[in-house]
Parts: C-alpha cells; structure tokens; sequence
C-alpha cells in the first residue's frame, strides 16, 4: 500500500475544500457550542454529535467534515462529496483519506484535525487513535496531538533561530511551531508512515520541511542546530519494538540516555535542545544520580525537571490502553513487562522535560546543570520561563557577591503563603514561603528577616543598604547578616522572585 496522501494535487485540493468550509479550531468551536466542545474534549461525543445534527445549511459542510475526521461517523458519499467537492471522494479513497464500508458508507481512515497555537491555526494529519478505531492500532501508527506533544510545544523556547531540527517529528506537530520562528526546519523519524503524514501536514499548511528517515542523529550525521526538539519513543521496556510510537527498539531508559549524552555533538554554540524523557528508578536510588550521570562530560549547562513518576503497574497501564489491545493481549504483554521490571529492580519511572544549553564561544563557567522534581498543575513549563532560567543562572554566575550587595533588586509580583497550627494562643505561624505565580518550582520559605528583606527590594536602594538596615533593626551584625542573606538573595534570583531593577 503507497502511503496516505502520497499525490501533492490531492493534498492541495484538501486543504482547499477544508478552507472552504472553515474546518478550523474556531470554526468547530462555533459549532459545537462551549458545553458541547467542552464535553468533547473530555471524551464525551454524544453531545457534538447532536450538534453536528442540528447544523444549519450553510454549515453542513463543516458538519460533515467534523463527523468524519473527529468524531469517526460513517457518512453517505453523497454527503462527503458535498463537503470535499474539490478532492473528490474517489480520489480520497485512492489516496487513504476515507475507505468504504461493507455497507457502501464512506468514513474517516485519517485524523485530519485543527490545531492552534493561539496566533495562527494549523491542520494536522495523524492516524486515528483507539478510541475511534476499534482494535489495536497498527505497529507503524502515528500518534496525533498528545499531552507530551502539547507539554513541549508549550515549552520550546521560541526565540528566532536559523536551523532547527525536529528529531522522531511523527505527524509534525512541532515543526509546525517551529515554522514560525526558525528559518530552516529538519524533521526525522525511523517512521516511514509518520514522514509521510508530516509532509501532508505540512503540505497542508503551506511549509516545506526537510524529512529524512533514521534513528537518533544518524540522519544528521555532522550537522549543527540553533535548536532541537524532541518527543521521542522514550518508553522504557524491554527492548522490543512493538509500536513504532512509543517503542524505540532499546532496553530500559537508553533512548532517552543516548540523545542527552549526543546532543552536545549537534548544537551549535548557544543552541537548546529540549527533550522529552523517561528515566528508570531504581529502589533505594535517586532519580537525580542517574540522570545526572548521563550529563557527565557533556560539557552543557542543564535543567532537568520531573513532572510526575509512576509505578510499574501505573506505567504499563498507560501505555496497553493507549495502544487498544483487546484485554487478554494487554494482560499477556503487561505481565512480561512487569516481569522486566521486577528482574531489573525498577520502583517505577520518571517523566519529564530536558533542556541542554551549549556554551557560547565566549563563555568560560562550568557548566550549570540544574535537577528537580516540579509536579504542581499551575508549574508547567513555558518557553518564557525556560528562558529565563538560564537567563537567570548565567546572571548569577557572572554577578560577585559584592556587585550584588551594591545591585537595586526588585521583588516579582509574589504571595506570601502561611501555614499556621492553632495553639494556647490561638493560631500560631509554623512556615512561611513566597510563590511567583505560574513560575515553575517559583517557591522560596523565608523567615522573618528575609520575608522582610523581600519587601524592602523595590528597585530604590543597594541590597546592601537593605541589609544593613535589617541589621540594625534586629541588633545583629551587618556583615554577618549579609554573609547569611546571600545564598537566599541567589535562590529568589534563581527562582524569578528577585530581579535586578533595570
């Protein structure tokens, strides 16, 4: 079988007849209404599908289109015609957009679906997952818009550059926001299927990407980026490759440990390369040392952050379900799984995001390498925020303890949060911290002395002076109050709470 939408004029008479009918985020949205977008988007169908019942005539276009590529109905061709007039149903069918049913009835073989990004809209072309699709989906299926893909296209920093690379690109989700800010854009993927819907998708959307088939680097073999992304068949297993999507071939976490230990060959001086990751837990080890470990002697600055850790049956779950085994094969292939990791002494997995900065030419600090867990819903990351970390460590490394005394530092808008016990004396105060709203790990305890030094840091006079005022208030030496003031000052600057004053 050729690949879906292998024939460009086909593609092109799609999008055509997808623009026509507004088959965009707002337009559904229009649609469906917001309790039934609502209700779809947390899986509930029922009530989109009455919505699409009750279109009015100028949009039954746009009716039809959403039952068929986001709702999986069957639909006459008579109707799919009238709403892709300028594809054509046969061409369609030929090119794997839609199949005929025993019944003679036409329905979706694609997911085809608006994405935005807030400034502009895109349509992606993935393979319908199995909540649409009965059945296990296919060892070379390609995954559509996930949570992994939307967590780091939230997070890419998107700072113009000049090449970036999209490495294991699949459908193309993040080369689409790439396009945006990059000049030039290679995509890879071992997935001969997910080259070919990414070109679709970016056929769709009028861009042009550099596609290239292989694993890892191997398809950019000497090559250097401004920026690299990466959501990768991370999933730690045995090394079997039984879906192309989450499986890479490789045993345990060294998917995930060969692209951080590899990346420093293919930025540039100054380039990020972002990566999403699962690393092994092991019992009565920290997940920090082995991360850790594949940093060493790569010579980058990092910021490594856990969002979430699961268990051995919580992970294996996930991903059976995700994949639409019947219920024997999923209990048959999680028992061998879990068997894995009881062998290899796994207490679960950690997920997250890894971010590498490559030094600039004319940088001479070691390198910074950050590790934390941060799971709080409100702390996920941002490209702003990412940014502004490193921003943030490099100021620090450059600023003396005496530049910083003589610095006008300001306090980001933050809340003080108290936790208080009720005592013979009525509530009494046990802990206190200031949370930077939306920043991720953007929480500092403090104490009376630096609750009230933060305060004080409005950008009008030397920290220094503060201290001395704090001093003097408290009866305490200045000099030894600000010995033991400073390394809070570097961890408010380092967590975005404090700022030198422009």
């Amino acid at each position: 079988m050729t690949h879906p939408l292998s024939d460009p004029a086909v593609v092109d008479a799609l999008a055509d007849d997808l623009r026509a009918a507004d088959y965009t985020t707002d337009g559904v949205a229009g649609l469906l209404g917001a309790e039934a977008g609502a209700a779809f988007s947390r899986g509930s169908w029922w009530s989109a599908l009455r919505a699409t019942d009750r279109a009015t005539p100028e949009r039954q276009a746009l009716a039809i289109l959403v039952r068929l590529f986001l709702l999986g109905a069957e639909e006459s061709r008579d109707r799919a015609a009238q709403a892709m007039p300028t594809a054509g149903v046969d061409a369609l069918v030929a090119n794997h957009v839609l199949e005929v049913t025993r019944e003679g009835a036409l329905r979706a073989a694609l997911d085809i679906r608006p994405h935005g990004d807030g400034v502009r809209d895109f349509l992606v072309v993935s393979d319908l997952d199995a909540a649409v699709r009965p059945g296990a989906v296919a060892r070379d299926h390609v995954l559509g818009i996930g949570s992994a893909s939307v967590t780091l296209a939230h997070a890419v920093v998107r700072a113009p550059v000049r090449r970036a690379l999209d490495l294991g690109t699949g459908c193309g989700i993040q080369a689409l926001h790439l396009d945006g800010h990059c000049d030039a854009i290679v995509g890879t993927d071992t997935n001969a299927r997910a080259l070919a819907l990414a070109a679709a998708t970016a056929r769709l959307n009028s861009m042009s990407w550099d596609l290239r088939p292989g694993s890892l680097f191997e398809p950019v073999a000497g090559e250097r980026f401004d920026l690299i992304v990466s959501n990768p068949p991370f999933v730690v297993g045995t090394g079997a490759l039984d879906y192309e999507y989450r499986d890479s071939g490789m045993a345990g976490d060294s998917l995930s440990e060969k692209l951080i230990r590899q990346a420093r060959d293919h930025l540039e001086p100054g380039g990020t390369a972002q990566i999403m990751a699962n690393w092994i837990v092991r019992d009565g080890q920290d997940w920090q040392d082995r991360v850790r470990g594949w940093l060493v002697d790569t010579g980058l600055h990092a910021w490594v952050v856990q969002r979430e850790f699961a268990d051995p049956i919580s992970y294996v779950s996930l991903w059976t379900s995700d994949a639409g085994e019947p219920p024997e094969e999923a209990a048959r292939r999680g028992g061998l799984w879990l068997d894995w990791f009881a062998d290899q002494d796994i207490a679960g997995i950690g997920m997250g995001m890894v971010t590498l900065r490559a030094p600039r030419n004319d940088e001479s600090r070691p390198p910074d390498q950050v590790l934390e867990e941060i799971t709080g819903a409100d702390e996920g990351l941002t490209g702003p925020e990412v940014a502004a970390f490193f921003a943030r460590r490099e100021y620090l490394h450059d600023t003396g303890d005496d530049q910083l005394l003589a610095a006008r530092l300001s306090t980001a808008p933050v809340f003080l949060e108290e936790q208080s016990l009720p005592g013979p004396e009525g509530w009494q105060t046990v802990g206190a911290a200031v949370r930077r709203p939306g920043g991720p790990g953007a929480v500092l305890g403090v104490d009376e002395v630096s609750r009230a030094l933060l305060a004080g840091c409005r950008g009008e006079v030397p920290l220094g002076m503060l201290v001395d005022l704090l001093a003097s208030v408290h009866g305490v030496d200045g000099d030894a109050l600000a010995e033991a003031a400073l390394p809070v000052v570097r961890e408010a600057i380092g967590r975005g709470i404090l700022y030198e004053a422009e």
